[in-house]
């Protein structure tokens, strides 16, 4: 039988273009991936004493960042009296009794360290607490759920709600809802920049145009990012914004306490009726409620997931139904894998807080703890710097004498002037003198919180027995205050006479 061969070439195929985008998130919506589209997710109310520690630490957290630029503090004329204060124009960081300057930026970099490791050995020790109970995503977005359901109602309500046609009805509630919403959005901006000037005043010239522009743009950032952020991605955040989720996997072993389902005890699942038997079955009833409340929308009784914020809300939700159900409560907790797995083999549940991990952290804690008070506590009232003459480096006299001449810069950390009298110490005889001085006293007055120059001359004299360079340091005293700096005494002694 013949066999027909068609040499022609193929015709090619008609396609429409498709971006890379296009691909990425077909593929995503395919294996549930990074792309897919978020969808809106409408937390139900709980009540239990998880929430109630979260509707604490909210009103706590709240005050603190709202409160704090509008206490007072009484410091001398002249100075703030704002009790927190990052006055840029005048360099300086006030909180309540401390200043700081920025040659003391160790301090605040002491202060950072030390929250990250203290993050560390949290998170090793309850997982992530800081990110279900203190993270500011996850207060702003809670007091934003609130105003939520204020205006839409809870769960179901604001489903059918958005379900439902465009009315009067649906008009007004999200109106007033958004409107809420970017009113604290900007409360929270206008709380920011009160931070880094006077508020009373910034916030009377806020309302003036008279406000630096920096106040102005500053508050317009961080009103768009808290009303999208809170408002809009809310755990979009949380899941692919915030490297934490990420980084926390690093500190968490199988001893850590985390939002974990007990299902060696729940399973096998199902629903259950009154006067059913519970035996050759879990006490989970598959009711959902962990879901429904979860801001995250996740399932707890998948596992330990990226997403859990173990804010604890699924705890209280489970704990509800087993007490109505007349089971344990507890189905739902914070426990460890670790005694989970020894219950589930029936032996003793073991805990383990002190483990190598969070020995490491506590011991390098407690060390950048102590050194970064003990640098708050011995930092002087008075700083002292010697800048040496270069050209000449050091003069001789016609008597035989030799001088070298040097700037001093004295800073007065305290809020009270003070006279410094400036002394030499290093070159036995030396004779120490400034421009336009009368006499052998170098004294200067220095205003509070000021940085003074003072040009010095040291004279050796013409018999002193002197090597080319002699360790030497200068002093300088107030009635209470002390600082000292070292410096070199330049004699010229190995040049050819």
């Amino acid at each position: 039988m013949p066999t027909l061969i068609d040499n022609r070439p193929p015709e090619p195929e008609t396609r429409t273009a498709v971006s890379a985008a296009a691909r990425a998130k077909g593929k995503g919506d395919a294996n549930g991936g990074l792309y897919k589209p978020r969808e809106p997710i409408y937390p139900k109310l709980v009540h239990g004493k998880w929430r109630n520690v979260k509707w604490a630490l909210l009103i706590i957290t709240l005050g603190i960042y709202y409160i704090t630029p509008w206490i007072r503090w009484h410091r001398p004329d002249g100075f703030p009296q704002q009790a927190a204060l990052v006055d840029f124009t005048g360099r300086r960081f006030y909180f309540f009794d401390i200043q700081l300057w920025p040659q003391e930026v160790y301090i605040f970099t002491g202060l950072l360290v030390m929250s990250a490791l203290a993050l560390f050995l949290v998170t090793a020790l309850f997982g992530r607490l800081w990110c279900g109970y203190a993270c500011p995503q996850t207060v702003w977005t809670d007091l934003y759920i609130v105003v939520e359901r204020l205006f839409e109602g809870d769960r179901n309500a604001r489903m059918r709600l958005d379900a439902a046609p465009l009315s009067f009805n649906k008009i007004w509630r999200k109106t007033g809802k958004h409107l809420t919403w970017l009113a604290i959005a900007f409360g929270t901006g206008g709380a920011w920049i009160f931070y880094f000037h006077d508020a009373p005043t910034l916030l009377r010239t806020f309302w003036t145009g008279d406000a630096p522009v920096t106040a102005y743009v500053s508050c317009f950032l961080l009103t768009c990012t808290t009303y999208i952020f809170a408002g809009w991605m809310r755990e979009q955040v949380c899941t692919y914004m915030c490297p934490w989720p990420r980084i926390q996997g690093a500190m968490l072993d199988h001893h850590s306490l985390q939002v974990t389902y007990l299902g060696y005890r729940g399973e096998p699942r199902g629903p259950h009726k009154k006067g059913q038997t519970w035996e050759g079955r879990g006490d989970c009833v598959d009711c959902r409620q962990c879901v429904v409340v979860c801001p995250m929308g996740i399932d707890i009784r998948d596992g330990a997931q990226l997403e859990c914020i173990n804010c604890g809300l699924c705890v209280d939700a489970c704990d509800d139904i087993m007490i109505k159900m007349g089971r344990p409560i507890g189905l739902i907790a914070y426990d460890s894998e670790a005694a989970v797995s020894h219950r589930g083999s029936g032996c003793k549940p073991q805990y383990k807080p002190v483990r190598s991990r969070t020995l490491y952290y506590a011991l390098a804690l407690t060390i950048v703890g102590g050194l970064t008070l003990w640098s708050l506590l011995a930092r002087p009232d008075a700083d002292l710097h010697v800048i040496r003459d270069r050209n000449p480096v050091f003069v001789r006299m016609h008597d035989g004498a030799v001088r070298d001449g040097y700037t001093l810069k004295i800073g007065n950390r305290t809020f009270v002037e003070q006279r410094f009298d400036v002394s030499f110490e290093g070159v036995p005889g030396a004779r120490l003198s400034h421009p336009g001085g009368e006499g052998d006293r170098v004294s200067i007055v220095v205003p509070a919180d000021q940085v003074v120059p003072l040009r010095v001359f040291v004279t050796a004299p013409p018999n002193a027995e002197l090597d080319a360079s002699v360790p030497a340091r200068f002093v300088v005293r107030s009635a209470d205050v002390q600082a000292e700096a070292k410096t070199v005494f330049l004699s010229g002694a190995a040049n050819p006479q």
